[in-house]
């Protein structure tokens, strides 16, 4: 018997081991945070980051309506592409100041809510600024410009010394390209008409860095940047291609596009003399789809809302959703559950841990 018992439990730790390497030591972060002064988290990006500055544009693209937040604190629906929380929001309480990142166009954002951060993110943007104008919503050139409205009520509610410490210490999140490929490049076809692939991920690593010298400029000392998810594994995708399993040649654009903006990280980091942490979307997301079991998830390939196949956004508005969405990786035909935005959220906690705050 005990014998039996000793194997059961070595079969058991063999079996959580996976789980219990992912967990994260909050404790631990937020006594990093706190010795480096970070009490700041500034995002910027699309659908992935976006807590609801989409509410108040002239778009369709939006998620301020049920079933989106369903499981977010009261059931409201914010504005964000998710049942619940983004791993923008798990980060910042990791941190230890918020349990949420507002939106910076909020109607409700108070002087005191610009203290922790804000995100400036808008659902379908991306890189390319074509991206977000065929939608009608923030480029990232809007999105610095609102960020230096931001530095403005800062410095009016603080004073400008106060403000430039924030700034210094804060982690800038960037977190986008999803839409340059698959809007822009593949359903559009406007960019495949003047690139091949691969010359538009090197136009969109120089958008990116263009982005990024930017942002240094008005302060940016630390930035996590969080890549391109497989995009050939959204059930959207796989239904408009009439595929049952991960389209490979989205993938792959995808892998690539990571690789090349790791590269250019890389030369960032050095000549800018930033501390810059890469979170692997790509590989948190795939790994959660290849191997669910490690998760505790069941369905991979359909989303949670409608039928899960090719809703999204406006599409899912009022929709039946399924019973238990933490057994799901997808929220809706594109976007994430809360549950896979946490995980995203641990990696992204480890990755500052080492790279922004060691």
């Amino acid at each position: 018997m005990a014998m039996r018992m000793t194997i059961l439990a070595l079969v058991l730790a063999l079996v959580l081991m996976p789980l219990l390497s992912r967990a994260v030591d909050i404790g631990r972060v937020r006594q990093l945070a706190a010795g480096h002064n970070v009490t700041s988290i500034l995002v910027f990006g699309d659908s992935s980051v976006d807590p609801g500055n989409n509410n108040i544009l002239q778009t369709t693209f939006k998620g301020n309506f049920p079933p989106y937040g369903k499981n977010f604190f009261d059931g409201r629906s914010t504005g964000r592409f998710s049942n619940g929380r983004l791993a923008t929001d798990f980060i910042a309480e990791a941190i230890g100041y918020t349990k949420i990142v507002p939106a910076f166009l909020d109607p409700n954002l108070k002087p005191a809510d610009l203290l922790h951060g804000v995100s400036f993110a808008s659902a379908a943007s991306g890189y390319d600024d074509l991206t977000a104008n065929l939608s009608s919503v923030l480029s990232v050139s809007n999105q610095l410009q609102y960020f230096r409205h931001y530095l403005i009520h800062l410095r009016k509610f603080i004073g400008v010394r106060k403000t430039n410490d924030i700034i210094k210490n804060a982690v800038f999140v960037i977190s986008m390209g999803t839409n340059d490929f698959l809007q822009n490049y593949y359903l559009q076809s406007i960019r495949s008409k003047q690139f091949t692939p691969e010359e538009y991920q090197n136009y969109l690593v120089s958008c990116m860095s263009h982005d990024i010298e930017q942002m240094h400029r008005l302060g940016a000392t630390r930035l996590v940047l969080v890549g391109v998810p497989p995009v050939g594994c959204m059930p959207l995708v796989k239904t408009l291609m009439d595929k049952t399993t991960c389209v490979d040649s989205y993938n792959k654009v995808a892998f690539s596009l990571n690789s090349k903006i790791r590269k250019k990280l890389a030369s960032i980091k050095a000549t800018l003399r930033m501390k810059v942490a890469f979170v692997d979307a790509y590989g948190i997301v795939q790994n959660a789809v290849n191997n669910p079991t490690l998760y505790d998830i069941d369905e991979t390939s359909k989303g949670c809302c409608g039928t899960g196949a090719i809703e999204y956004g406006d599409s899912c508005k009022g929709l039946s959703t399924c019973t238990d969405p933490t057994k799901y990786v997808f929220w809706d035909a594109v976007h994430p559950t809360e549950k896979m935005y946490k995980i995203i959220a641990d990696e992204a906690l480890k990755s500052l841990s080492v790279e922004l705050l060691s």
